[in-house]
Order: structure tokens, then sequence, then C-alpha cells
């Protein structure tokens, strides 16, 4: 039986109701009309009653007023309800149990969403195999209600009630007819008053033999659309009622006696096969493993369910046969050969074998053949034990295939090409041939990262990994250390020129435009390269020197290859010092100052305003330049921390002048990228101003105009905020970027500095920088922007910019940058002078 089919499958989801006062009679009419066997009272949304098909036997037919009641006082209540999500043979325990043929059926919020009934039950719990299996004369009602054809409707309704009989035949001239509780239904519904069950009887009433199977029985009333059929004796008298009740109330007591004429039988089947079950349970036992058992010629006798869980044939399929209908073809026949001797002379053989599944795939099994004999020692069976260790051997493959390759390239690893490092160096040393290891650094991966998302940065990986591939030598390994870095190991080179011209390749591949996701852009790479036995004699060392020589490539200019030189080992080691040296001071400030360079009035020769420049001062070295360690922070993620103690420093020399009372003009501070992007950076600016009690438009912010390249709009917006905070804004380096005009009109910016490199053109009749500063000057006079001048060193510089709207000038020429303390004299003295 369909016992576990949820309620929910198989309700009527269609509930028919009415309200209380509703009249019998046209209750009964909507029932008709539906062919619905129920109807919920329903009150304030409430299920308060049902009136079934049942309840028509209690309705006195005599009575023409009986039809006209209330349906209040006729309904059945409380309705007997029952969960959707429930299983089906839950519902059918319920009504047996109630003595009901209807069931409201609620969801969990006891909402009403459909009736049951006998019927759907009879219908759908999955009787079919008993059904088959036994005669209508099983479940029928044997001495059915029979009545007389000129018994009044009032008179046959209460001996059905009586009697307890959900249909009555009755008794015609010539043929059967047969009066239901839905015959009484209709009656309620169109009043025919107490006439003689003859004239409204249903006829002629279908009829089927007792010997007959229930099953076609059932597809009778499902066809005929009706609930009864006569049941007639083999001399053609009616013996019996039968419909979805009769075989709805016989399944469990033939679902019982199947039950116990199988444990007969299983009985039975014990006891003839106890002599098989002592063979075998030496070898089940409380193993889980498949098991097949064979005569001495092979033939096989029995299999275990784990047997067939594993290959897929039955017992039916492999009884009498040979094991070698699992065979896969793989093994040769002097591999059976050398296991049947093994076999025979120690009676087991242990091992490997690739069989086959009834639907072809192919698996491998450990196996066991054990030889079972008799007591004189003579082979009675053989018996197989194995185990599917496919799925182990492939764990253990990808287990060592990650252990050696990388998840996203498949390439090797570190640890593989580390181990095939070692092996090349031990051949190119038996050769006496050098082999070579290059280093590849993808430039710019970040960028692709960050502006294109990450989905784009792994397809680029494999993209990359795929190029290299196919323009290296067969015996060549390419590796991937992880990130966008790579190894090519290339073994038995004639020189250093094949190991240029790998790499020469290399940098071309990876330079070709690629198209991933509607995106088309390009990126380079830089190249290492170390050879041995010259720049080591082992794979971490050679590894090392090709990583040394791929930052001097990108120091160098990006996109290109550098070959390793042993001078540059100690400058990477200076490099890992100065950063670890950078790093203290940062966290201490100690080494950390100031030095401010005026700007100044091109008009009036007086300064307006300064740029802070930030020094170090190291406790060995001395002052170290700005162009040495702003690169290194900006490489090694430090560059956060040093414009943080920058935005300090100055605002602490601002506030303290503010307390000596000295002159102070807007100090100028340079944001890097990585300031300028971080989350919060307004708010962070304009905390620190409010704290220290300084006005915001002693601030002034110098940034490139390649800063905004990449998200114009969301750096116009930052901009816009400082500005209105009361900074100002100066755009740096203007004309040597991408100095885009469509732009620059959007951007807040309160000045504009012309890069130096035009004003040291000045200097050279052959360089023809003068219309550019000129176009640059006009242009930004245009557009309400003070033009500053940086980079001024001699007078003939000063003389000649007097020519273009330039407002300030800064350089050499006019001030050099100085310590907080004298820059905040060479103010005083000037405001006296003046």
């Amino acid at each position: 039986m369909s016992q576990n089919l949820p309620i929910s499958r198989v309700m009527q989801t269609g509930i028919l109701q009415c309200a209380p006062d509703t009249p019998l009679c046209e209750a009964a009419r909507r029932m008709a009309e539906r062919h619905c066997s129920s109807i919920l009272v329903m009150e304030n949304e409430r299920a308060v009653g049902i009136w079934t098909e049942h309840d028509a036997l209690n309705i006195d037919f005599g009575d023409f007023d009986a039809v006209r009641q209330p349906i209040s006082q006729r309904m059945s209540q409380p309705v007997a309800s029952i969960y959707a999500h429930l299983p089906l043979g839950e519902a059918a325990l319920q009504i047996q149990a109630l003595g009901r043929r209807h069931l409201l059926v609620i969801d969990t919020d006891d909402i009403p969403v459909g009736i049951l009934s006998q019927t759907d039950i009879a219908l759908n719990q999955g009787l079919e195999p008993y059904l088959r299996l036994r005669e209508v004369h099983a479940a029928m009602r044997p001495a059915p209600l029979v009545l007389p054809g000129d018994m009044l409707l009032a008179t046959a309704a209460h001996e059905m009630h009586l009697q307890e009989h959900d249909a009555a035949v009755v008794l015609l001239d010539n043929v059967l007819g047969i009066l239901t509780e839905r015959d009484l239904v209709r009656f309620i519904a169109r009043h025919p008053g107490n006439t003689p069950i003859a004239e409204l009887a249903s006829q002629p009433l279908l009829t089927i033999d007792e010997k007959a199977a229930l099953i076609h029985a059932r597809d009778l009333l499902i066809d005929h659309r009706i609930r009864h059929l006569a049941v007639l004796d083999p001399q053609g008298n009616v013996s019996g009622l039968l419909g979805f009740r009769d075989m709805l109330a016989g399944a469990e007591h033939l679902y019982l006696q199947d039950l116990r004429q199988a444990l007969e039988q299983r009985d039975s089947a014990l006891a003839t096969s106890r002599q098989h079950l002592q063979l075998a349970e030496r070898v089940i036992d409380s193993s889980l493993e498949g098991i097949i058992i064979t005569d001495p010629a092979t033939r096989i006798e029995f299999i275990n369910p784990a047997f067939t869980h594993m290959t897929g044939y039955a017992l039916e399929d492999v009884v009498g046969k040979t094991p070698r209908i699992l065979s896969s073809g793989r093994q040769d026949d002097a591999f059976y050969q050398q296991m049947w001797d093994t076999l025979k002379a120690h009676g087991y053989w242990r091992g490997e074998v690739w069989n086959r599944k009834k639907t072809g795939e192919l698996y491998l099994e450990l196996l066991t053949i054990t030889a079972i004999t008799n007591d004189d020692g003579e082979t009675q069976h053989y018996a197989g034990l194995f185990t599917d260790i496919t799925h182990i051997r492939e764990n253990e493959q990808q287990i060592r295939h990650l252990a050696y390759y990388d998840v996203l390239t498949r390439l090797p690893n570190r640890r593989l090409l580390e181990d095939r490092i070692t092996l090349a160096i031990r051949h190119a040393h038996r050769s006496d041939e050098p082999l070579a290891v290059i280093f590849i650094d993808l430039d710019h991966f970040k960028q692709v990262n960050d502006t294109l998302g990450h989905a784009v940065g792994d397809e680029l990986l494999l993209q990359a990994s795929e190029r290299m591939q196919e323009k290296l030598r067969e015996d060549d390994t390419l590796a991937r250390l992880g990130g966008d870095e790579f190894i090519a190991l290339l073994p038995g080179i004639g020189d250093f020129s094949e190991a240029t011209r790998i790499a020469q390749r290399l940098i071309d591949t990876v330079s070709a435009p690629y198209c991933i996701n509607t995106h088309t852009f390009r990126i380079g790479c830089s190249l290492g390269v170390s050879l041995y036995p010259d720049d080591g004699d082992d794979s971490e060392t050679l590894i090392q020197n090709a990583d040394a020589a791929m930052y001097r490539a990108k120091k160098e200019g990006r996109n290109t290859y550098r070959l390793y030189r042993s001078e540059m080992d100690l400058a990477v080691q200076n490099h890992l010092t100065l950063e670890t040296e950078l790093r203290t001071m940062l966290d201490t400030g100690d080494g950390l100052f100031m030095v401010y360079q005026p700007l100044v009035s091109r008009e009036t020769g007086l300064t307006v305003s300064a740029e802070a420049l930030v020094r170090w001062q190291h406790p060995t070295r001395g002052v170290i330049p700005p162009g040495e360690f702003i690169p290194l922070a900006e490489r090694s993620g430090l560059i956060l921390s040093l414009g943080e103690r920058v935005l300090d420093n100055v605002i602490s020399d601002i506030l303290r002048w503010q307390q000596q009372g000295l002159e102070i003009v807007p100090i100028a501070i340079n944001l890097s990228a990585a300031q300028f992007w971080q989350s919060g950076f307004v708010q962070h600016v304009e905390r620190k101003l409010a704290d220290a009690s300084i006005c915001p438009e002693l601030i002034t912010f110098e940034l490139t105009e390649s800063l905004l390249l990449n998200k114009q709009a969301q750096g116009i917006e930052i901009l816009t905020h400082l500005s209105e905070l009361g900074c100002r804004i100066a755009l740096d380096d203007f004309g040597t970027g991408y100095s885009s005009l469509s732009y620059l009109q959007h951007i807040p910016a309160h000045s504009l500095k012309i890069d130096r490199s035009f004003i040291e053109a000045l200097d050279d009749p052959n360089q023809s920088s003068r219309p550019i500063i000129a176009a640059i000057a006009s242009m930004a006079q245009e557009l309400g922007l003070t033009v500053i001048a940086e980079g001024v060193e001699s007078e003939e510089q000063w003389a000649m910019l007097g020519n273009y709207a330039i407002d300030t000038i800064q350089g050499f020429y006019t001030g050099y940058p100085v310590e907080a303390d004298t820059f905040s004299m060479g103010l005083t003295s000037q405001l006296s002078q003046a």
C-alpha cells in the first residue's frame, strides 16, 4: 500500500461549504451539482459541522418540510480533522478508529485546505497487488438489503438507516435497481416526495461474478463512476454488494493474511537452505564485503546483497555462470593463470582486479579467493570476498594531484617544481650542460582583479598559463608558485641565449590582447633568468636568484627580462633590511620629519603657500631620499602608515605655529592612491582637523590626474566632499598623464601644477614645451584655477614664465625645502619686511 503518500496528494482541494442557516435542500443541491459526498458548514471562517451523504439516511422523506430545515440541525459535529502533511496510512487508521467516512484536511495553521473521503483512500492506497490476487466474494458484503419496488422512500431510508446499509437492492419488474446514499441526497435536492422507490432507484444495477478478481470490480466502479456492484452467485442470484468501502475494509485483513503466508514461506525456505547457510556463514559472518560462492567448477551458486549492490547483478543473473561474467578484459590470460596457480598451491589468493558492472562501468576491486575444502582436503567450493576500491584509488590519485599540482591552472606547484629542478640539476651535472630557471610575474594583474573581478582574474591566469605552455619546449616545465607568479624550468639549453629567446617568446605571448567576458585588455610580464651552474647549484638558490632578476626587470621598465647578476643578491638583502627599518620607523615615528618648500607669487614674490615633503633621517645612512623609501612603502603596503604620519606631522606643525602666533600659509600634502581610496578618508581628515581645531582651508591635498583614471565618478565625489569640508585641491604633474579635458571641468580643483619636465625644457631650444605651457596656463585660467609652475631653478626660467598666465612659482630658485622652524622664521621675516 502507498502508506507514505502524503494526504495533500490525494485530498479534494475544492471544499464545498455553506452557512449554518442554509436549507438542507439547497446544500443537497450543491452537493449533487458538484458530485461531492460532503459539504462543510462554516461560521466565522471556522468549520462548525459537516453534512455527508450518510446523514441523508436520517431525513424523514414523508415530511415535506424536513428537507427545508437549516443544515445546522442535521449536520455532524465536531468535524474530525487531520493535517495535510501526514501519510495516507495515518488517515486510513483514523477513519477506521473514528468510524467516519470524511476527514477535514487542515494545514499547520489549522486552516481547512481539503476534504479526504473513504473513497479517496481506497483509490489511492495502493491496493492493486491485493486486488489482483483476491476474488470478489472475499470482500463483498453478504446478505445485502433487498427492498421491494413499491416501498415508499421514507420507509426505505428508514430501513437503510436501521440496518446500517449505505445502499439497497431494489426489486423491479425485469431488472435490478439500486438505491444509495447519493441518490437520497439528490432526492433531498429536488423534493420528489414520499414516492415508491421503484420510480427513484438507479437502474440497471451493474453486476459482477463473485469469482471475478477484485481488480476487475474496482475498474468497473471507476469506469462507470458508480459506487456499488451487485455480486451474483453461480446461479445468477444476488449474493452480496461490493463497493469501495468493502475493498478498504478488507485490505487490512488481506494484508495480514498475506503477511502470515509470507512468514510461513520464509520459515520453509529457511529450513531447506540451512545447509547453504552453514557453508556461507564462515565468510559472511559480520562482513559487508561482496561475497560470491562457486562450486569446484567455478559455477556460481550464491551471492550476497553486497555483491548485487556493487555489481548490479542479481542471483538470477549469475547463478550457474562463472565469474568471467564480470571480466573487464584488462587482465590477460597470464594474470589469471598465475592467480589459479597461487590458489591451488596455497589455498587462497589476494590481489586487485579490474572488473565490469552490469551497467558496463569498470571498477577496481580488492579480491580475496579462498578454497573451501571438506574433511578429506577436497575443494568443495570457492569463496570470493571483494571490496570496491575504485573511489579509494581515485581519492589517492586526487590527493597526490593536489599535493603536486595547482588547483586552478593544473600546473605543477612549487613542491613538484623543486623535485623536477633537482632531477634536472642531476642530469645537467652528468651531461655537463646548463639549465635555466625563469621567474615570471604578470604585470598589473592586481589591477585586473580589482577592476574586473576575481572571476576574470582566474580566467586570465588560465589563458596566460596556456599561452606560455605553448611557447615552451616539450621537455620544459611550467609551474605556478601562487598568485600571478610562475616558474619555467628549461633543461638542456645550449647557452644563455637560448634561454633569452624563450623568455622573449613568453613576453610576446603574454602581452597579446585578451578578451574575457566582453572585456578586451592587455597585460605584460616581467621575467628573471638564472642559470645552472653559474647562478646556483640547487633549486632554492636558482629560484631566489631568478626572483631577484625579475624584480630588477620590474624596476627597469616591466614587460622585459633580466639575467641574474651576483651583485643583485646584496641589493635584495639591502632592500629587505631597509623595509624592516622603514616599518620600525613608522611604528615609532623616530627619524621621520617634514620639510616645507615655499610657493611664491609670480606677481609679488611673496610666499603664498608651501608643499610639505617627508624626509627620513636614518640612524646610520643619514637622510634617505624620498625617491628611495616612498616607492618601498608603496610596494610593502606601508604607504598608508606613512601617509598617516605625514598628515599628523603637518597638523602638529600648524598647531605649533598657531600656538606661537606665527603667520601661517596653506600647506599642501601629497596623497597616495591607497590613502585617497581608503574607506572613510574624508571623515578621517575632518575628525583630525576638528580635534586639532585647525581650519580646513589651511590644508591643500595634491594628487595626480592618473589617480582618478579608472574611477572618475567616485574620485570626483570624494574630492567634492573634501572641497565642501574646506580643504583645497591641487592637480599635480599636469600634462604628463592622460590630461583628460572632458572630466577636468568637473573636478573641484583649486590649482593646477605644471610638471617640472616642461619647465626644464624651457632651457632647451630643441624642445617645444613653451606652447604646451601656454596652452595649459591659458586653459587653467579659463577654468578659474590657480596655475603653479614647479621645478623653477633659474632666473632665466623665472623670466620666461612671465610670458604666460602663471600665478605661482615653486622650485629651488625661489626656495629650498627647509624644516618647520626655518620655514616659519622665513614667513615671519617676510611679514616684518612687508
